[in-house]
């Protein structure tokens, strides 16, 4: 017995070919229509057993809003996703929306058939290599982007953090070994050491670039006060 369904995709092409196919296997298919934002009311009005929502970009903000109005207007709608490999969050965003399953798109046309009878049953449609794929990233993620400001952090000692401050601040070498107490020389191998680490060439440099990693900021010493002078806190009476 076939399904009465409607076929929505971003891609009307698409979703007229998976129409066509899909009435050649003997279901009943109401309409194809495109794009998938303005396929809710149309879903709404037909009332379908099952909706194939086709998107290319299950990541998106608000790509299953359409799902959302679906679930909530006609809750007797099965909505099964179309769509390319998903991360974690692309397969839960589809279920919170409402979908009743996901099936990648490169699936055969007998996978499309059982994912829309197993939904229409009020069954989960979807592939278990997908939800495998999808607990064993959300149990061992990946790792985050890399951070520059807190990576390059990471390199420089508390000492010579004090003296990248410092130098983002115009300090010279004098100023720098009066605040810190320290000796010219020792003050100027820490300076070399700050842009050896930092990977750049001269004072002007690091302080640009720790100014665009967000790197200051994070050091926690910039509200300290450091007179230009070498006198007060820190300073050479």
């Amino acid at each position: 017995m076939g399904v009465r369904l409607m076929v929505v995709d971003d891609h009307r092409l698409l979703a007229e070919a998976l129409a066509s196919a899909l009435r050649l296997r003997g279901h009943r298919v109401l309409a194809a229509a495109a794009p998938t934002t303005g396929a809710a009311e149309l879903v709404v009005s037909r009332a379908p057993d099952v909706c194939l929502f086709g998107t290319a970009a299950p990541a998106d903000p608000g790509a299953f809003d359409p799902i959302v109005r679906i679930r909530r207007e006609r809750p007797q709608v099965a909505v099964v996703v179309l769509g390319p490999v998903p991360s974690p969050r692309g397969i839960a965003a589809a279920f919170a929306a409402g979908a009743a399953g996901y099936v990648r798109h490169d699936e055969c046309m007998e996978g499309v058939e059982r994912a829309m009878v197993k939904a229409r049953a009020g069954e989960a449609a979807v592939a278990p290599q997908l939800l495998q794929g999808a607990f064993a990233e959300l149990l061992n993620p990946a790792a985050a982007p890399d951070d520059e400001g807190q990576r390059l952090l990471a390199l420089l000692t508390p000492r010579e953090i004090e003296v990248l401050v410092r130098v983002a601040e115009g300090q010279d070498t004098r100023l720098i070994a009066a605040g810190m107490r320290i000796a010219s020389s020792t003050a100027r191998t820490h300076v070399q050491r700050v842009l050896m680490k930092l990977g750049v060439g001269s004072r002007l440099e690091a302080a640009a670039l720790a100014a665009r990693t967000g790197l200051l900021d994070r050091t926690g010493l910039l509200d300290r006060a450091v007179p230009l002078d070498g006198q007060g806190p820190g300073g050479i009476g």
